[in-house]
């Protein structure tokens, strides 16, 4: 089975800190569920925590070695995830994954530290490289002095990525809570700020489905503000019909952040930063959804499903073929009963579901 090199799974799945601990999880699992498919190569949407990044930017030989390994391996990167800095499997992650800023030098730092990387890691014939990011940071912590330097840094990465001998772009992801919570935040902050054509936007639809924004109209702003999705996570939400919110009780768990939104009647979106704050702060009488990643294939137990619409459409909608990688990170937190595989099992079908069912991503 050939599969699209622009499908991918993104590695941040798995805890490895250096990069002996990636080529170690490369042999534990991306390896066996490129078997599982059956496919020649399959491609990933690396994550390289900013220790392993830094060491493999400051040695040209250690990248080629890295891209050897890769190659033996029947794996290819033509994407990186650049959002998680480092620790995104310790016991509590919540807030601490919007850190360091892109107000603050670390973060300009780590992300030319993966462009370097990516630069190298490109396959020839590849179009271009992508690398996710987060939008800004989260927007209690954020004044108007983090804008301007935040402003700043974007235009030093873009000056960096001139530079390189391959093309490698910024996808700016959007997320609820965030600075650029919405699409329509990230086209707005964006748009004649940055030189589309090294900075452009990642399309999050697990993001996208909890803003309740219209899929095609999302992807419909984005063009029409003269930027370019470089990158789409392919993710769902979680979503519960109106009056049915008890039935998420049980996906509150302690590591990560799931963001939730309701919307009533009106049309009036309501917020909460996370799902046990929302039985307090949401109402009980309207759908929410709710930012957990369930993999691609699978249907929670009723009256929970999953906005696997808005995944399609948005896919069906945009123009060109930007990067898409599945990026369900939560099989560790998942409760009993959602998904019945290993997650070796559990990611080949993930990327079969994506294979049969997004627009452009069969070969």
């Amino acid at each position: 089975m050939t599969f699209r090199r622009t499908l991918s799974y993104c590695t941040n799945v798995h805890p490895a800190e250096s990069v002996e601990g990636i080529v170690e999880q490369l042999d534990r699992f991306s390896v066996p569920v490129r078997e599982a498919l059956g496919a020649d190569v399959l491609g990933l949407g690396l994550w390289l925590p900013a220790p392993a990044a830094r060491h493999l930017a400051a040695d040209p030989a250690a990248r080629r070695r890295f891209r050897a390994e890769l190659t033996a391996r029947g794996l290819v990167v033509q994407t990186l995830n650049a959002f998680p800095y480092r620790g995104f499997h310790e016991p509590v992650v919540k807030h601490s994954v919007y850190h360091p800023r892109w107000s603050e030098k670390a973060r300009l730092d780590y992300t030319r530290d993966c462009a370097t990387v990516l630069a190298t890691l490109l396959p020839d014939d590849a179009e271009y490289g992508s690398i996710s990011t987060l939008p800004l940071g989260w927007r209690t912590e954020w004044t108007t002095a983090d804008d301007a330097r935040a402003t700043a840094a974007l235009a030093d990465l873009t000056d960096y990525l001139r530079t390189l001998a391959r093309p490698v772009r910024l996808a700016v992801e959007p997320e609820p809570g965030c600075v650029l919570d919405t699409v329509a935040d990230a086209v707005g902050w964006l748009a004649h700020r940055v030189d589309p054509e090294f900075v452009g936007l990642c399309l999050d639809t697990c993001h996208l489905a909890v803003s309740f924004a219209d899929p095609a109209a999302a992807v419909g702003s984005i063009e029409d503000a003269g930027l370019r999705v470089y990158k789409v996570q392919a993710s769902n939400a979680l979503e519960a019909p109106a009056g049915e919110s008890e039935a998420l009780r049980r996906f509150i768990e302690p590591r990560y952040l799931h963001q939730v939104r309701a919307r009533t009647a009106d049309g009036a979106v309501h917020k909460a930063d996370d799902l046990p704050a929302a039985y307090a702060e949401l109402p009980a009488d309207a759908p929410w959804r709710v930012h957990f990643h369930v993999p691609l294939h699978a249907e929670p137990q009723a009256p929970l499903r999953t906005t696997t619409d808005v995944l399609r459409t948005a896919v069906a909608s945009l123009d060109g073929t930007p990067h898409i990688e599945v990026e369900t990170y939560t099989w560790t937190v998942l409760p009993g009963g959602v998904v019945r595989e290993d997650p070796i099992t559990g990611i080949a079908e993930e990327l079969r579901w994506a294979e049969n069912n997004l627009e452009g991503v069969r070969a």
